[in-house]
């Protein structure tokens, strides 16, 4: 396998409409970037669990965080091993007929090491790191993480060594048949929006002389 492919691996490998699958590491990673949420799945006491959560990827790493209370973060650990996936929708892929209409979508699926991250320097690094991936700049903006939120957060990381891509876009898979039919068909794009943000009106923010930061006037610039 080459540095700049993750696949196909034994438990990545596309086999579910094949032509859709990539193995690229950059399309990976974007995918990976853009998504604002992921999917870790566990075995916690004898039963299958899924947990949504956010998550942060830095080179070929992925960051999990959440309560040290948490058993699916602690199953992982345990393991040794974790499977992540995220999916973006990308909007409506509309066929003649309701078998072949579908969505447009991204996804990836990741497999890796699973470990905990324990040394307090790189771990508050990594915490940072959340703060920028939910918003980039916000870490500058925000009062730094006290000793007591760092002791109760949990932080695991995830090695990326193998995953996959499947990318679902473009024209619909329409037969002869179904062309010749007089029915609409074709994609509707769908899109995150930002909306107007909703100052807080407590503390110090009640005077209302507190200024838009940076970070979210980048955002809604930038949408």
């Amino acid at each position: 396998m080459s540095d700049d492919v993750l696949g196909p691996g034994p438990r990545t490998r596309v086999r579910r409409l094949p032509q859709k699958a990539t193995y690229d590491e950059e399309i990976i990673f974007a995918i990976l970037d853009q998504a604002p949420l992921c999917h870790v799945a566990a075995t916690v006491q004898g039963k299958p669990v899924a947990l949504p959560t956010l998550h942060a990827r830095e080179n070929r790493t992925i960051y999990l965080h959440g309560s040290p209370s948490n058993e699916v973060l602690k199953s992982l650990v345990r393991a040794g091993e974790a499977f992540v996936s995220v999916t973006l929708y990308d909007g409506l892929r509309l066929a003649r007929s309701g078998f072949e209409s579908s969505i447009a979508y991204r996804s990836v699926v990741v497999v890796g090491v699973a470990h905990e991250v324990v040394e307090e320097n790189e771990k508050a690094r990594v915490l940072n790191l959340f703060v920028d991936r939910v918003l980039p700049g916000r870490a500058r903006e925000v009062r730094p993480l006290s000793a007591q939120e760092q002791r109760l957060t949990m932080v695991v990381a995830v090695s990326i060594d193998e995953a996959s891509a499947k990318v679902s876009e473009g024209p619909t898979d329409d037969d002869d048949d179904d062309r010749a039919l007089r029915i609409w068909s074709g994609t509707v794009p769908a899109r995150l929006v930002f909306g107007q943000p909703v100052p807080d009106t407590n503390g110090a923010m009640a005077r209302g002389d507190v200024a838009l930061p940076l970070s979210v006037k980048r955002l809604l610039d930038e949408q």
